[in-house]
């Protein structure tokens, strides 16, 4: 932790097994005061090259869902604002910029990031998505997270305003089909014991109709066709996701019961 006389910056990334990625993860932090790293258990090398690069480290092999994890991450965070940054993603230098102005205002908003995917060898550029995720916060504001996935956070100020960054974060989510495939079985069981929580109905049926429209308003309303072979195996991917995620939810209800009960 730098010792310096103005608003100070810690990015928090959580990892597990992300040996291949997380060099460049951090590397993207580097202007940060503090990185800090909260892993899961990972049994490669991520661990020794998050230390070889100057991020403090924690461990905690005791998953209970991603919000507990941000929450671990939040005691370590020294800082007067936290940037979460998932061990997938990059910060561009033009975004590096627009956070580091953000910190030095000292305003206790929350900024938001829209991502630009970068899957199967290339970034979709041309995919039409405009959704943002809220990443920089006063660490002063946030109590702390909920949500078994796509988590939330609470905060002291409720309706804080909140701004987007201009410049977009890159994600590298589905690099590989092998990738894409380990992904779809954590997204999907996660995303079910979600809705399970919430006693929702799942099912084949439910399962074809939100995958097939999720198919469509991707590689379609979202112009992902425009991407060739890459913007075709997002959208399927995605798709499948869907599906499995209702067919979960009604095939596997003891399990996701077993899930949300620990």
């Amino acid at each position: 932790m730098k010792s310096v006389d103005r608003p100070t910056l810690c990015i928090g990334i959580l990892t597990m097994n992300e040996e291949r990625r997380i060099a460049q993860c951090i590397q993207s932090a580097k202007f940060a005061d503090q990185i800090v790293v909260v892993d899961s258990g990972s049994t490669d090398r991520t661990l020794d090259i998050a230390q070889e690069m100057g991020a403090e480290i924690h461990r905690h092999d005791d998953w209970q869902g991603f919000a507990v994890q941000r929450n671990r991450l939040l005691n370590y965070a020294a800082s007067e604002y936290v940037f979460f940054l998932d061990a997938d993603e990059v910060i561009t230098s033009e975004l590096a910029i627009e956070i580091n102005n953000a910190v030095q205002s000292g305003q206790p908003f929350v900024w938001e990031t829209y991502w630009l995917e970068v899957a199967f060898g290339r970034p979709l550029k041309r995919i039409s998505s405009r959704k943002s995720l809220p990443r920089l916060f006063r660490r002063d504001m946030v109590m702390s997270f909920e949500g078994v996935v796509h988590e939330h956070a609470n905060l002291t100020i409720p309706n804080a305003p909140r701004h987007i960054f201009k410049s977009p974060l890159l994600h590298y989510s589905r690099e590989t089909v092998h990738d894409s495939l380990k992904k779809l079985t954590q997204y999907a069981m996660l995303g079910a014991a979600k809705r399970a929580k919430k006693n929702r109905r799942g099912g084949v049926l439910y399962g074809i109709i939100s995958s097939v429209w999720m198919f469509i308003r991707l590689y379609f309303f979202k112009r992902a066709f425009l991407e060739g072979g890459p913007g075709f195996l997002y959208s399927f991917f995605i798709a499948l996701e869907f599906f499995f995620r209702q067919a979960a939810l009604k095939y596997d209800r003891p399990y996701l019961n077993d899930q949300i009960s620990r």
